[in-house]
């Protein structure tokens, strides 16, 4: 409201991204309970893509409505309006200490939930403290012209943030090995595992935030029986646990060629 009455774009954008802040804080902690709750038959994962799903709901809110910041800044250039700078700054102000600290609370997250929380809140804070400059430019100066470049550059820092989390977001539901894991390197090292001739099938994703799954066939020899193939398993899981930390596997032993295609193989000889 006080944007509208101060006639100040950047004001009304910072509100606009706080209103979307409440929005987003609800559905990132309903998501988060969500996600602790027990697998059951039916998900055996459990929730934990919940998360996921609010972090790119959550983006894709904050990064539309960023874009209609954006094309009103742009008309302003060639249509100014009146901006009364005093109430614009105050507010401006007010609104970089609320985010601010409510931003620092979320800084250490891992979680894309609360990565995309703490991307609302920390925009938010960045872009009243760009409220606050345009409201001195104006005040100072009478540079309207600020305003919506200030509306401009608090837009731009939101989106990079959301682009960051909407890239990653929807890497996990395309189930895309981690960036932290090169999966040549994960097939080598169980190769490596004493009593492993080759591994193949190697397949690695992301449930959920910090929960990273793999499945591989392990190609034994011939003469291994189920003493030895079950020793060999639990050798590559603590060597993937600790190499990799990736502790949800499932790991086949097969003592002759696999019938079943290796896709993956293919696309590498091709």
């Amino acid at each position: 409201m006080v944007g509208i009455t101060a006639g100040s774009l950047s004001l009304l954008a910072d509100s606009i991204h706080n209103a979307s802040d409440v929005v987003a804080l609800v559905l990132a902690l309903a998501a988060l309970r969500l996600a602790r709750r027990a697998p059951d038959p039916r998900r055996s994962y459990g929730f934990a893509r919940a998360e996921i799903v609010a972090a790119l709901a959550n983006s894709a809110v904050l990064g539309a409505l960023t874009v209609l910041v954006i094309v009103e800044a742009i008309h302003r250039f060639t249509a100014p309006t009146d901006l009364r700078p005093g109430p614009t700054a105050v507010i401006g102000l007010l609104g970089m200490l609320i985010n601010g600290i409510s931003a620092a609370l979320f800084h250490r997250e891992t979680s894309l939930n609360l990565r995309a929380a703490f991307w609302h809140l920390a925009s938010d804070a960045l872009g009243s403290l760009a409220v606050v400059v345009a409201a001195a430019a104006i005040w100072i100066a009478e540079a309207r012209w600020a305003d919506p470049v200030a509306s401009i550059v608090i837009s731009m820092l939101v989106l990079v943030g959301v682009w960051g989390v909407l890239r990653d977001a929807t890497e996990v539901l395309l189930e895309t090995a981690p960036s932290s894991i090169d999966p040549d390197a994960v097939r080598a090292e169980l190769a490596a595992v004493d009593g492993v001739e080759h591994a193949h099938h190697l397949h690695i994703w992301t449930i959920g935030s910090g929960q990273i799954a793999l499945t591989a066939h392990l190609a034994l020899a011939d003469d291994t029986d189920l003493h030895g193939a079950q020793t060999v398993t639990e050798r590559c899981r603590a060597l993937l646990a600790e190499r990799f930390g990736i502790r949800h596997t499932t790991l086949e032993t097969e003592c002759h060629p696999c019938d079943e295609p290796d896709h993956l193989a293919h696309a590498d000889r091709t």
